[in-house]
């Protein structure tokens, strides 16, 4: 008699593989959009059903059992290969559909990608856009990741790249704070005023403030009244008066059109890195990701809109000067 794998079987086999990459049930829930029991509990049945222990346990950890090294190589090449079979079928369809996994860094989720999505929407209805915004570093086969904007590219051979816009960063300053402290007309001037800067969540590590001097970038990391872990937050404390403070021309350009913030040594801005699309390999022949690519080429063209705005205010403000 031939036995079969049930449902609840490869559920187990699922939350187990998951958990076994991402070493906590709370962020394999995350990746799958399950609770953390639903997890455990998956796994726990996965476990009596086999009758072996996958996972020894402590309060604040999961490490693998030999058994369940074995099972987690076993069962990452048999969802690598449900994974091509579901591509497969994907292409064949031909037309967008199905939900689509997608991540990107805060900032730009929030300013250039989730307003983008509605018109996404527009074009592909049967599409289902699921958008994981953060700094958190994820692994895009492990967590089923099918495209992620990334500031710079990362050498990961599993994956296809596509540059779309430098990442540009400037200083900015509020109208009413310079009105009182008045504008910078070099970098020697930032030191007399009050700055408020950026702080990576990834390493704790403050912004050291990149300026394109001539060929050469000179940076400096100046005291600093307010620090403050997100770009939004930075740009939050600039608006109501802070200081100075650097931010990506794509996260500030809405404050600069509408006059609330204004560019501070814009001549100096630096372009590092670059936004960069990538998707698995396994990916390649995917209508979702073919169709989203495309788009993202549309709503990051070249010239960048965000870099203008901050151009046409840097105009504005040579001529009243």
């Amino acid at each position: 008699m031939t036995a079969q794998i049930g449902l609840e079987s490869l559920t187990g086999l699922i939350a187990f593989a998951r958990t076994a990459s991402l070493g906590s049930y709370t962020a394999a829930a995350r990746s799958l959009g399950v609770s953390p029991s639903a997890v455990s509990k998956s796994v726990q049945r996965l476990e009596d059903h086999l009758k072996v222990r996958l996972f020894t346990r402590t309060t604040r950890s999961l490490a693998l059992t030999p058994e369940g090294r074995d099972l987690q190589e076993r069962t990452t090449r048999l969802l690598q290969e449900v994974e091509q079979i579901e591509q497969a079928a994907a292409t064949a369809r031909a037309e967008p559909a199905g939900l689509m996994r997608v991540t990107a860094p805060l900032p730009i989720g929030t300013h250039i990608l989730a307003p983008a999505l509605p018109r996404f929407r527009e074009r592909y209805p049967k599409v289902t856009i699921d958008l994981r915004m953060g700094d958190r570093y994820t692994d895009l086969i492990e967590e089923g990741i099918d495209v992620a904007l990334r500031v710079g590219a990362l050498g990961d051979s599993r994956l296809v790249s596509r540059p779309l816009t430098p990442h540009r960063l400037c200083a900015f300053a509020a109208p009413g704070y310079l009105a009182r402290r008045g504008t910078p007309r070099n970098i020697e001037d930032l030191l007399g005023h009050e700055c408020v800067n950026f702080r990576y969540q990834s390493s704790g590590q403050a912004l050291r403030w990149p300026f394109q001097v001539g060929e050469r970038i000179v940076e400096m990391t100046p005291e600093s009244g307010i620090i403050i872990d997100a770009t939004d937050g930075v740009l939050a404390a600039l608006v109501a008066g802070g200081g100075i403070g650097i931010a990506p021309t794509y996260a500030a350009a809405h404050y600069v059109e509408r006059r609330l913030l204004v560019p501070i040594l814009p001549e100096l801005a630096v372009e590092r890195f670059v936004v960069t699309a990538m998707w698995p390999e396994s990916r390649r022949g995917s209508p979702n990701v073919k169709a989203f690519i495309e788009f993202l080429l549309e709503i990051f063209p070249s010239p960048a809109p965000w870099d203008l705005i901050v151009s046409q205010a840097q105009s504005e403000a040579a001529v009243q000067r």
